[in-house]
């Protein structure tokens, strides 16, 4: 971990239960990216945990958010509106530093950034592993929260994710960095040919340079 990072804990609480945000602090930030889970794990998740090991030495707090519902210990993720609920509740601790903040997430963690972007006053969104469909079901699109956050939002998506590869993506106002061979948390088989240490970096470079692109 970068000696520039200063990291904390706060508890939040929201109207969909006590939420939990582990900062992960820039010593001269100028942004803050605050990011969620999916619906299947938590802030351990690898690409969570490198953004937060690299941005914080390039100008960027990260705040680690875990909903009400994986604080509480239970195994199954509410319905998306109590998602969003709880994303609105930590939203006045995340801009409390007084910084632009990106509001991001993987998997159900993307939609949520995404369907409240807009509302929130979001700086961007940055949707890892967006859930275009559920595994097999094309024609069950999501699209629409994607394309209707409003603000600048990359995607960063495995190439073999089942949720939507990257040549399943409609057209739109954001832009998406794919990460060759990786599934929906950018795991790689061996027969890849690279490390999954390679692979992660491929997802901290795409975020950094987007970040720099920000202003």
């Amino acid at each position: 971990m970068s000696s520039e990072t200063v990291v904390s804990t706060e508890t939040v609480e929201t109207e969909a239960g006590t939420a939990r945000i582990t900062w992960h602090r820039a010593e001269k930030p100028r942004l803050v990216l605050a990011v969620s889970h999916g619906a299947g794990g938590g802030v351990e998740a690898r690409d969570l945990r490198a953004l937060a090991a690299v941005l914080p030495g390039r100008g960027v707090s990260v705040a680690l958010v875990e909903q009400p519902w994986r604080v509480a210990g239970k195994k199954v993720a509410p319905a998306p509106k109590t998602l969003d609920i709880g994303w609105r509740g930590i939203w006045p601790a995340v801009v409390a530093p007084g910084l632009p903040v990106i509001s991001g997430g993987r998997s159900a963690g993307a939609r949520v950034a995404c369907r409240t972007a807009g509302e929130l006053g979001a700086h961007a969104v940055l949707a890892l592993g967006f859930p275009l469909h559920p595994p097999g079901r094309p024609e069950r699109s999501r699209a629409d929260e994607l394309l209707g956050a409003g603000v600048p939002t990359l995607v960063v998506q495995g190439g073999n994710d089942p949720f939507g590869r990257p040549d399943e993506f409609p057209a739109g106002g954001y832009d998406l960095v794919e990460v060759p061979y990786g599934d929906h948390g950018f795991a790689v088989p061996k027969r890849a040919g690279v490390t999954q240490e390679e692979t992660l970096e491929v997802v901290t470079a795409a975020v950094v340079g987007w970040v720099a692109s920000l202003g």
